[in-house]
């Protein structure tokens, strides 16, 4: 009698479990789980924000079903290196529309020691941009170029005691209020300055609390190997996970050095020395075209500099270092490998080259001239440039490695603002149909693995990166086939092509290829529910 009762019920139990209805049930899609396997053709349900069961679903009592047959479904892709700076661009741009239309569901900012603006406080900041609200998810990095210059202003020396306590404080705080770790600009100021040891000093407060270290190299053409084992350094004395971002090789000497630099992170690997990389993929580089004159000419800010470049043995001395840097680093060896992108002084360079400046300017396009003309525009306030000056052997070379993830280092862009690197709008596309399907460099569950579950548990998101029940409903829907990006470097503003949803939070941010003006996203703060 108990046994044909306990029969009926759990029979009765299960039908009932099976007729559960769902908010969402996405059927028949190939997925791709994140966690680097093959893929299965298995249904999704999601209820509210999170997924609730992945295999064989009854859908007939839920709101609504998507048929995904032919299409690939991956956990929504999360961006590494995403500049969400300043603040007035984030809110601007609140949707986040150049990046979710990637299939960009969450993004972390702050790189390159920038960080976030330490007047608002860490905090502050956080809940300034909740408030607002976000079409993708959020979470920030606290910078140790931005510290350093609260503490030292862009002064080229060692910290006291006194200054240093202060700098691992400010980084310690931060990780208090969020922040997921702390990123460098070493080729930039004021990180530039500073000693390796500094840096260790200040990323043992991040580890202490469970953060994480990404790194722009103190050098990135010839002296990439140094720098390397800096970052090696750094992830061993201060017990850290260091990301090597944007990992590239720059300038034509070092063409084909990726190999020695990944042979460097897997060798300090098997010692149990914590370091990996992202890069973008993509052969030329962006940054301000100050990156072609030395840091020590741009100590103490531009009108130290405008005191230098005054001087006539001093002005000398400067443009030769700005023409070894074009002949040997980012300046690729010709004017026309700098391209404008941002110049808010002469808009009219926007998408042109050092090469047509000088054109334009009714002088020769050598070096030395391009050399003046750098001076020229930082004194009027700077730009920001692409350089082409990269191999594409190494970017394949680096996107093969296991422990590459994929990030943009793009920021927010909307069309006919300015003329960004196309990683702004194309940069996981780009993977998935150029180097995927065209290409052939790694499967699409390598690229998926990349995008989504390693940086997920590289940066400690403990519910988000795999399609799984319990885990936040962040999804990717695309066509493998038609998946595509269309920014190039002649024409950046264009949307990619084979996106056809993106579920944020369980909402749909991308529907049927529309993107939905949604502010789906959330702010989220290390060591917090999220």
């Amino acid at each position: 009698m108990y046994k044909k009762t306990f029969l009926i019920l759990s029979c009765f139990f299960l039908i009932n479990c099976e007729s559960s209805s769902y908010d969402l049930v996405i059927k028949n899609g190939q997925v791709f789980d994140g966690s680097g396997t093959e893929s299965k053709t298995v249904d999704i349900a999601i209820t509210g924000n999170t997924i609730i069961k992945v295999g064989k679903i009854n859908s007939e009592k839920s709101t609504r079903v998507i048929d995904a047959s032919g299409l690939i479904v991956s956990p929504g892709f999360i961006d590494t290196h995403a500049h969400l700076d300043p603040m007035d661009n984030l809110i601007k741009l609140s949707d986040s529309e150049s990046h979710v239309r990637q299939g960009v569901t969450t993004s972390f900012g702050g790189p390159d020691g920038r960080g976030v603006p330490l007047k608002y406080g860490f905090k502050q900041y956080l809940d300034t941009i909740e408030k607002v609200g976000v079409g993708m998810n959020v979470g920030f990095l606290t910078g140790h170029n931005k510290i350093r210059r609260v503490v030292m202003n862009l002064d080229n020396r060692e910290p006291t005691n006194d200054e240093l306590e202060i700098m691992k404080n400010l980084a310690s705080k931060a990780m208090d209020e969020g922040a997921f770790g702390i990123s460098t600009g070493l080729k930039y100021l004021p990180g530039n300055f500073s000693k390796v040891d500094e840096v260790i000093a200040i990323s043992k407060e991040i580890s202490n609390k469970g953060g994480i270290y990404t790194s722009h190299l103190r050098d990135e053409g010839l002296k990439i190997i140094d720098a390397v084992k800096e970052a090696i350094q750094i992830s061993k004395n201060a017990d850290i996970n260091v990301v090597l971002t944007h990992h590239k090789v720059i300038g034509k000497p070092m063409w084909g050095k990726s190999a020695i630099t990944l042979s460097l992170i897997d060798s300090a690997r098997q010692k149990g020395i914590k370091i990996m990389a992202d890069q973008y993929p993509y052969n030329a580089s962006h940054t301000g075209i100050n990156i072609l004159i030395p840091t020590w000419a741009r100590a103490g800010g531009r009108e130290e500099f405008k005191k230098r470049v005054s001087n006539k043995i001093t002005k000398e001395k400067i443009k030769k270092e700005i023409e070894f840097n074009i002949l040997n680093d980012r300046g690729g060896n010709d004017l026309s490998r700098v391209q404008f992108s941002r110049v808010a002084w002469k808009p009219e360079l926007e998408g042109k080259t050092l090469k047509d400046w000088a054109v334009m300017r009714g002088i020769e396009p050598s070096v030395k001239n391009g050399a003046e003309l750098v001076i020229e525009a930082e004194l009027n306030g700077g730009a920001s440039c692409i350089f082409h000056a990269m191999d594409e052997s190494d970017v394949e070379n680096i996107m093969k490695y296991p422990h590459t993830m994929i990030a943009s280092d793009g920021r927010l862009s909307e069309p006919g603002v300015g003329h960004p690197h196309p990683r702004a709008y194309g940069t996981f596309p780009r993977v998935l149909g150029r180097y995927v399907r065209e290409k052939k460099v790694i499967s699409m569950s390598e690229a998926i693995y990349k995008m989504t579950y390693l940086p997920a548990k590289s940066f400690g998101l403990k519910n988000r990166g795999l399609i799984k029940e319990g885990m936040m409903a962040d999804i990717t829907i695309f066509d493998e086939e038609k998946i595509i990006d269309n920014a190039t470097f002649e024409s950046p503003h264009q949307y990619p092509d084979g996106i056809k949803y993106v579920i944020i939070n369980g909402e749909f941010a991308v529907d049927n290829f529309e993107f939905m003006k949604i502010k789906a996203g959330k702010v989220l703060r290390k060591n917090q529910i999220n």
